[in-house]
């Protein structure tokens, strides 16, 4: 493989990536970028960070070894990175804090984020409240209805919560709302992107703050099985956790890097969030990439049991990996996804969130072909905010097998 060096200086994956905004805000991403290449190359700004991540946020967190799931598949070796176990509950404190510091940095006095599954939100008002900043973030009404506990999180930390009721009242039309928001604001706010999306630099920042999940998981595996794995595996909503386990891996060929997708309830457009499997190249919310829309270029509906997959684009630099051949994505549904949730959770005591049940149950459908491979997935965060969700669900399935 040729040497790894993207995205290129206009923020551009191959075709993919870029910046589409308003012109207001240039001049925000133009300062955005050039604190955060200065601040990566300071060692006080590095060891800062350092200690926030061990010490707040609990890092390294573990590579767990899933015997009892291990002998259940069949397999040689699966091992749990274990996102969980970070503070707030998932990966998404990573590139939460980075983003705050950075805010600091410049002088920002406000943060304004968006959230579907909630993680990221909570994550956002941690960080805001651990440097004393105002936050505000955005989230679909649909999204506040099944993470409601988030939502409680969010405010106890001193965070307002806008709700939005547009649309599908789900994670695109909050994205939207915090760009708005932006557009208005961006002289005294800072906007913390939560997935490896939007303008650049967002997904090229992103996925440096998300990549430490990478380069423990690599040390990790090194130390135990005293090579690399032959799988890595992960879910991809707008791919964050997936490009912070991936990107260290990259230059290694004989390592598998798999993205599981929200497959929903079925192929049919607006029935799940599969932008591999049904979308092509379009622009939403600043970048270009694999978009799910009809056939007047209209952003599709989309569905997912889990709120943090529930999102019509993918990560552009995902959408270039995929057409490098160095990665491959493939739908899970929804019926898979809680399965998984269900197994995971009796099998090891750990509750996985909904998210990370995807990459778990590409897995376990995958085992019988896995069963001489060492293979990795990403536990990208808890389950405690899905497990209404998940009731609610098997009610849903349980009537439909009675034909009620």
């Amino acid at each position: 493989m040729k040497r790894y060096s993207f995205p290129d200086v206009n923020g551009y994956f191959g075709e993919y990536g870029g910046q589409f905004v308003p012109e207001t805000l240039v001049p925000a991403l133009v300062e955005l970028e050039k604190t955060f290449r200065d601040a990566i190359k300071e060692k006080l700004f590095i060891s800062e960070y350092n200690s926030l991540l061990k010490d707040y946020v609990g890092r390294p967190t573990p590579l767990y070894r899933a015997q009892n799931l291990e002998s259940r598949l069949g397999l040689k070796a699966l091992y749990l990175k274990r996102e969980d176990l970070c503070h707030t509950g998932a990966h998404k404190i990573n590139n939460s804090l980075g983003q705050v510091m950075l805010a600091k940095r410049i002088g920002k006095k406000r943060i304004i984020a968006e959230t579907g599954a909630g993680q990221h939100g909570v994550a956002s008002a941690a960080a805001a409240a651990k440097f004393g900043l105002e936050c505000v973030v955005y989230m679909g009404e649909t999204d506040m209805a099944r993470q409601a506990p988030n939502v409680e999180r969010m405010k106890l930390m001193g965070t307002e919560v806008r709700a939005v009721s547009a649309g599908q009242k789900t994670l695109k039309e909050a994205v939207s709302a915090a760009i708005r928001d932006w557009v208005a604001s961006s002289g005294n706010s800072h906007y913390v992107l939560g997935s490896a999306l939007g303008p650049h630099p967002y997904p090229m920042m992103v996925r440096w703050f998300q990549s430490v999940i990478g380069r423990e998981a690599r040390r990790q595996i090194l130390r135990s099985e005293g090579r690399l794995p032959d799988m890595i595996v992960a879910c991809v909503g707008g791919g964050s956790n997936s490009i912070g386990i991936f990107y260290p891996f990259i230059g290694d060929k004989d390592v598998v890097l798999t993205g599981a997708e929200a497959g929903g309830r079925g192929t049919a457009l607006g029935d799940h969030a599969a932008r591999f499997c049904g979308g092509r190249l379009g622009i939403l919310q600043g970048t270009k990439t694999f978009v799910l829309q009809d056939d007047d270029g209209q952003i599709a509906l989309t569905h997912s049991v889990s709120a943090g997959l529930d999102y019509a684009a993918v990560g552009p630099e995902h959408s270039m990996l995929r057409d490098m051949g160095r990665t491959c994505y493939e739908s899970v549904s929804d019926n898979e996804a809680v399965e998984a949730f269900n197994l995971l959770s009796r099998l090891e005591g750990i509750i996985p969130a909904l998210e990370s049940s995807h990459a778990l149950a590409w897995t376990i459908k995958n085992a019988v072909k896995l069963g001489n491979k060492i293979v990795i997935v990403n536990l990208s965060g808890r389950g405690d905010k899905d497990l209404d969700n998940v009731l609610k669900a098997q009610s849903l399935l349980e009537k439909s097998v009675l034909g009620l």
